[in-house]
This record gives C-alpha cells, sequence and structure tokens, in this order.
C-alpha cells in the first residue's frame, strides 16, 4: 500500500475561500506533526495549517496570493514509515477507524489516503469575553465575537479587500460592489473613500452617539503608540456591540463558602493522585448549572424578531480564561452531567490548549451562560458585560473573611462576592434576584443541589 497522503484545507469557518499569504515550506522538507505549512488569511485573521503527520513533502499545489477553499487539496506528503497512519490495512479497515478519527481519513482504492488537517479556528468562529501580548501563532479568539451569526449576511468582497477597506476605514456594508456578482472591487472602496472625503459628515458609532474627539496627546508629553492584541481587536466590536443593544442591569449578591471551602481543600489529595486540581470555579460550573436547570430563562437567547425566547435544552457554561494572546471563553459542554473532578480535568485541559493558541472552533461555540471569575486577582465587585447572544454572565470576585452574625456572636466566614449582569429585556428584576439567592444557597450548602 502507499503511504503517500494529500493535505486539505480545514474547516474555515463561516468564509467560502481564504486567502495563501505564506508558504512555510517548500517540496522535499521533512516535516513533523503540527509543524505548520502555510499561513492563511481570512478578513478577519490568520491562521497557520499544522501538518497532521510526519513526513516528507512530495508536492505542493498552492501559492502566496492563491484563494483556497476548505476541503481544497494543497499538498502532498509521503509518511514517514513510524507514523500512526503508514501502516494501512485495508479499505473496510479504514472506513471503521474513519468513524472515530477526528481527522476525517479517508481511503480510496488506489490504497491512497486523504487526510484533512486541523487548525485553530479563524477569529470570526469565536465567541465567549481582553489583554496583551500577540504571538506569531495563529490565535483562537474567544469572547469574544459571537460564534452563533444572525442578521445580516456579510458583504461580497474578497479577503484582501476587506483588509484594504478595514485599514482605509471604508464600512463595506454600504459599499455597492462593481465586480462579478456585485462583489466588491478595491476600486469601489478607493470610490467610497473620495465620496465620503469630499461630503464630510460627523462620524458616529453606535446608532447616533458621537466618536470621541481625537487628540495629539504628544503635546503634553512623551508617548509611544502599542498596537492591541488581535483577540481584543476583534473582541472589542462585540462588546460595544452587546453594550449599547442589551439594557443591563448587574445584581450584586454574597455567599457563605465556608463550608464548601473546606470541603474543596479535604479533596486535595485525591485530586492530586488523579493528577488534577480542584478550584472553586469547577464548584461555580457545577452550582451554575443546576440555576440553569431551575431558571430556564436565563438558559436562552432572544430571538432576532425580538417578539420570542429561543430556549436551550442543553446546559453549556463558557469559562472566560486569562491567556497571553487575550481573553478567551472556552464553553464546556453539558457540564451540569458531569462531576466536580470531570469538570476540574476539563478546566485545565481546556486552560493549556488556551494559552498555547490550540482551541478548536467547537470548543468556543454554543455557550448558555458565562462566567467570569476574577477571584485569583482582586475586587470586591463589577459588572461583566452580557456574551451575547447569551442572555446573563455570573461574575465573582475574591472571597474574604468577614464577621457574620449567627444570633448569638459575630462568627467568622468566608464570603464570596457574586455580580449578577443580565439582559432586562428577557430577565426582570425579581426573577434576576430569585437567581443570584439560589446560586448564593447553593454555595452555602451544596446539598441544595440534590434537591
Amino acid at each position: 500500500m502507499s503511504n503517500l497522503i494529500e493535505i486539505k484545507v480545514p474547516d474555515i469557518g463561516d468564509s467560502a475561500e481564504v486567502e495563501v499569504i505564506e508558504v512555510l515550506i517548500s517540496v522535499g522538507d521533512t516535516v513533523t506533526a503540527e509543524d505548520p505549512l502555510l499561513t492563511l488569511e481570512s478578513d478577519k485573521a490568520t491562521m497557520e495549517i499544522p501538518s497532521p503527520e510526519t513526513g516528507v513533502i512530495t508536492t505542493i499545489s498552492t501559492q502566496t496570493g492563491q484563494f483556497v477553499s476548505q476541503g481544497m487539496v494543497i499538498m502532498t506528503m509521503t509518511l514517514q514509515t513510524d507514523s500512526p497512519n503508514a501502516d494501512v490495512t485495508s479499505d473496510s479497515d479504514s472506513e471503521e477507524e474513519n468513524s472515530q478519527d477526528n481527522e476525517s481519513i479517508s481511503h480510496s482504492a488506489s490504497g491512497e489516503s486523504t487526510i484533512q488537517a486541523t487548525a485553530p479556528p479563524l477569529a470570526e468562529e469565536v465567541e465567549s469575553t481582553t489583554l496583551s501580548k500577540e504571538t506569531p501563532h495563529s490565535i483562537p479568539p474567544t469572547l469574544p465575537p459571537p460564534v452563533e451569526r444572525s442578521g445580516l449576511a456579510l458583504p461580497h468582497a474578497s479577503p484582501a479587500v476587506r483588509r484594504f477597506a478595514r485599514e482605509l476605514g471604508a464600512d463595506l456594508s454600504q459599499i455597492t460592489g462593481s465586480g462579478s456578482k456585485s462583489r466588491i472591487t478595491q476600486e469601489d472602496v478607493q470610490t467610497w473613500i473620495k465620496n465620503k472625503l469630499s461630503n464630510p459628515v460627523e462620524s458616529t458609532v453606535g446608532g447616533g452617539i458621537p466618536n470621541i474627539p481625537e487628540i495629539d496627546f504628544s503635546q503634553f508629553g512623551e508617548i509611544e503608540t502599542a498596537a492591541l492584541s488581535r483577540i481584543k481587536k476583534l473582541s472589542g466590536p462585540h462588546l460595544q456591540t452587546a453594550w449599547l443593544n442589551i439594557p443591563h442591569v448587574t445584581h450584586h449578591d454574597e455567599a457563605d463558602i465556608t463550608e464548601l471551602e473546606a470541603f474543596r481543600k479535604s479533596l486535595k489529595s485525591e485530586a492530586e493522585k488523579e493528577g488534577i486540581r480542584i478550584t472553586l470555579l469547577a464548584f461555580a460550573t457545577k452550582v451554575l448549572g443546576s440555576a440553569l436547570k431551575k431558571f430556564p430563562t436565563f438558559n436562552s437567547s432572544l430571538h432576532p424578531n425580538g417578539d420570542s425566547l429561543i430556549l436551550k435544552k442543553y446546559i453549556n457554561i463558557g469559562i472566560a480564561m486569562d491567556t497571553p494572546q487575550g481573553l478567551i471563553v472556552p464553553v464546556i459542554k453539558n457540564a451540569n452531567d458531569k462531576t466536580i473532578f470531570e469538570l476540574a480535568r476539563e478546566m485545565g485541559e481546556l486552560s493549556v490548549r488556551a494559552r498555547d493558541g490550540k482551541l478548536k472552533a467547537d470548543d468556543l461555540k454554543g455557550g448558555s451562560m458565562s462566567i467570569s471569575s476574577l477571584g485569583g486577582i482582586s475586587g470586591v465587585a463589577f459588572t461583566p458585560i452580557v456574551n451575547a447572544p447569551e442572555v446573563a454572565i455570573l461574575g465573582i470576585s475574591r472571597s474574604k473573611m468577614m464577621p457574620v452574625w449567627d444570633g448569638k456572636a459575630f462568627q467568622p466566614r468566608l464570603i464570596l462576592p457574586l455580580s449578577l449582569s443580565y439582559d432586562h429585556r428577557v430577565i426582570d428584576g425579581a426573577e434576576g434576584a430569585r437567581f443570584s439567592a439560589y446560586l448564593s444557597q447553593s454555595f452555602g450548602d451544596l446539598r441544595r443541589l440534590f434537591l
């Protein structure tokens, strides 16, 4: 059997085609699994295509400047004999493996195999909630731009034209394309900019809210300009849209977690044997999952028509994670069905992948509600912004010992501040207060989760 495989363009999200901006290898090069092969750029982000296997590059069928789409063959590779996929047995055997393999391996009649490489998601696919430092590798976005897109379709333009428009500050949604099938060309963008310059009007954002006036800060002293990280650039517009469109209400509360913390510490040795670390966030996820089951309105999204709710039967919890690239919100699926140990293990794995920029698109989609925890840093309360299309978000601040009156004397108790933000179009104040009270009671006595 031949050990020659084809490498194809992986899932590129909503983009019909993306541009190849750099080919990182040459024919004859030996690469190992996960080595970057080439770099693609969509209208919003770049991503590297990693090698699915270890082997030698046989042919390259793409070049810089070419536009490619999902499933297109970009190169072939001869596998090394010790590669896991080099020992191909038969078509029937491979078909059975295909049903369980996440790399979409298929075999042709000639015995050659086709492997679709996996790659980090484009930033436009990302969902769930701001930091520094940009890395040269592809960055998965999380909070994020919304993963569940609704509304108007994207303007018909190539990634290069989109990039050109962004550099000039042109709004493609206001430009009529003159190209084939009304595709917007670079000349259309230039014409639009010329018209704007010849007919200046006051620039506004957010439905008539004036932009902040531009100021030359160098007149006050020495300055320097630092670029925002890619995730901040992507999440900023989404956060602004959520803040402008959602009537936020934030309900502040407290929970007595004295017994919970004692129980958490008692699990330390058992958790170490399992190779995991039990944190308060695992308990918070379990508590929130129970609350979403009891209060289904919080596990919903407002229909685009504004007249109905989309109630979700699944319970997926987004966890805001601090990474060198920015704040990312991976999602724990079916959180309500998992044990504390399972939640802690999954959080640890997601955290490592988030820091390394290796989260997959599916890791960032489908959230029911998110948790933003600042407990490891500082603070007594804050106003987390709802991660649309979700309708609520739970903020957790740093716990501290406080004197609490028990009817006879003040007792030292460990108090956890809670900040619940919600969409007031969907949730009224009384329902928000009841939800917060349930959270507080459940943190205080985990036995309530079994009622």
